[in-house]
């Protein structure tokens, strides 16, 4: 049994840590500046946090160095590409336009931050814009930038996310084919099957 406490004061986080330096503070844009657009040029990855009144979510986006396109100081647009088709980002922005990005650089212990306001587009001209070779996305995110700022990568660092030895082996976690058969009650054959689809997948049906 575990004991029941009544619950803690909300903690005095003023009091717990420092204010931010003031180098700090300054360095919170509400517009992108040349340093900005140079990160943006080699971003290939970043998370998108999105919310509605049924829950968040948090995705991944990813495409080649500059996919994330910087139309002006404070407007970025990016493809969505096909996924899970779950879709949760682009329904949350239908109910609450608020988003944030956080952008990850291979190698570097720096990470971006943009919050801003995001719409979901079907302009044929900025979709056209957007393309990877012959394929065109069926629709893009907008998003108005409200604040940029770069984060330190301590949390990098205390991941080691860069280095060679935390690569985690393949054969150490389960499969995604064995813990979908698992939990759809199948067999070891089906998850082998599904393995391989998911692996052709991976590699091959990346835009749709």
């Amino acid at each position: 049994m575990i004991p029941q406490h009544p619950p803690s004061p909300t903690p005095d986080l003023d009091r717990l840590y420092d204010p931010p330096m003031e180098h700090v503070q300054k360095a919170v844009m509400t517009e992108l500046i040349s340093f900005h657009a140079d990160y943006l040029a080699k971003a290939t990855f970043f998370c998108l946090a999105t919310g509605r009144s049924a829950g968040l979510d948090a995705s991944p986006r990813g495409g080649p160095p500059g996919f994330v396109r910087m139309l002006d100081a404070k407007t970025v647009a990016f493809a969505d590409w096909p996924g899970n088709n779950r879709i949760e980002s682009m329904r949350n922005l239908l109910e609450d336009d608020r988003l944030g990005m956080l952008f990850l650089f291979p190698g570097l212990d720096v990470f971006m931050r943009i919050n801003g306001r995001g719409r979901v587009s079907d302009d044929a001209e900025l979709r056209a814009s957007l393309a990877e070779g012959t394929k065109i996305p069926k629709t893009a995110i907008v998003v108005s930038v409200e604040e940029v700022l770069f984060h330190c990568g301590k949390a990098v660092n205390r991941a080691r996310l860069w280095a060679p030895e935390s690569q985690i082996g393949r054969g150490v976690l389960p499969t995604p084919g064995q813990m979908l058969a698992a939990m759809t009650r199948q067999d070891a054959s089906a998850a082998e099957a599904i393995d391989a689809h998911y692996d052709h997948a991976m590699r091959n049906d990346l835009y749709g």
